[in-house]
């Protein structure tokens, strides 16, 4: 029986306006026949297919795929996780978000060998538009810290490259919730067409997610509205709305019901706050100002943050509370159900 190909994907999940934007599909894709083109919320196809056109089983794009009808379940408020502990990272990046404790692990990781490369998200300083990024030294992490996963891009696009085209073999993946899952699925799957992918990704950082914002719609709409220029932003956290620091030192705060227009459709059917796929889970939630919330969820996350401590790059802390976790992701998944 031939498996379910993009056909199925775009019958499923494209024309129901259910796509994450995640990338994978086009990561994984051998033909190289799914892309963006600018104007969808979804992938497109060339319309050529290896299965359909070769007779030869495939089925890669809809194997990792973390939006169809049997992976879209309810989740739990947080999942299961070995500890959760505030987190500060001991070296100082400019750019870095809340305790800067995902950065300083990947540092950790490039400079000791446990990893060469990462697959993230970038921006442009000055325009702050986002895009899928492969980083390979330490000093690099530190320029691209804090970057702004407020906005969308197909950060998993960049998996293509790290890994059939560089021949990456340890990569850590950096993403939010559903980017998340779909790495996990490439981790679990019997695709041989996905084996590449799944010896190759080491470790999986998830972040914290309300929802995922257009990055044109936004600031065509409330940026303009606020008459904020996009080189004035200093830091975008997203906790009773979207917290806009500047340069000039003043904040402005954008209430979350005022965002509803730029948020992208396929983040509405996302029960998923804590990135529950990863291997460590991280986000400003739970934590004072300064420090990182950290979920740590498998051992293979325990081992490169307590690597990271050993090493003096991170420091822990008991100061964290779930409560606040716990009422973002309940009210997300009573949102999205």
């Amino acid at each position: 029986m031939d498996k379910k190909n993009y056909r199925n994907l775009m019958e499923e999940v494209w024309n129901t306006d259910i796509c994450s934007g995640c990338g994978a599909c086009i990561a994984v894709c051998p033909a190289d026949s799914l892309f963006y083109n600018g104007v969808d919320t979804h992938p497109v196809s060339t319309g050529y297919c290896i299965q359909e056109n070769n007779h030869i089983p495939c089925g890669a794009c809809y194997a990792v795929c973390p939006r169809t009808s049997l992976r879209n379940q309810t989740k739990k408020e947080i999942g299961n996780y070995i500890s959760i502990t505030g987190a500060q990272a001991v070296v100082d990046s400019v750019h870095r978000q809340s305790g800067g404790a995902v950065t300083a692990i990947l540092t950790y990781a490039l400079q000791n060998n446990l990893i060469d490369a990462v697959v993230t998200v970038t921006e442009d300083r000055w325009t702050k538009k986002p895009s899928s990024t492969l980083i390979t030294s330490a000093g690099d992490i530190l320029t691209y810290a804090g970057s702004r996963y407020s906005w969308y891009t197909p950060v998993l696009s960049a998996l293509k490259t790290a890994v059939i085209e560089k021949k990456f073999h340890s990569i850590a993946v950096v993403g939010v919730p559903c980017a998340v899952s779909a790495v996990r699925l490439m981790k679990e799957s019997d695709n041989d067409l996905i084996l590449p992918f799944k010896k190759a990704i080491r470790l999986v950082i998830g972040l914290f997610c309300t929802e995922i914002f257009d990055y044109n719609k936004l600031f065509s709409n409330q940026m303009n509205t606020l008459s904020v220029r996009s080189w004035d932003i200093t830091r975008m956290d997203i906790k009773r709305g979207l917290i806009i620091e500047q340069g000039d030192g003043s904040t402005q705060t954008i209430n979350l019901s005022d965002l509803l227009g730029s948020v992208r459709t396929g983040c509405h059917s996302c029960q998923d706050f804590t990135a529950q796929d990863s291997d460590i889970s991280a986000g400003s939630i739970g934590t004072p100002d300064g420090y990182t919330t950290l979920i740590t969820r498998t051992s293979i996350g325990k081992g490169f943050v307590d690597g990271a401590v050993r090493a003096g790059m991170l420091l822990l802390s008991d100061n964290v509370s779930k409560d606040p976790i716990i009422a973002h992701a309940s009210k997300k998944r009573e949102k999205n159900s």
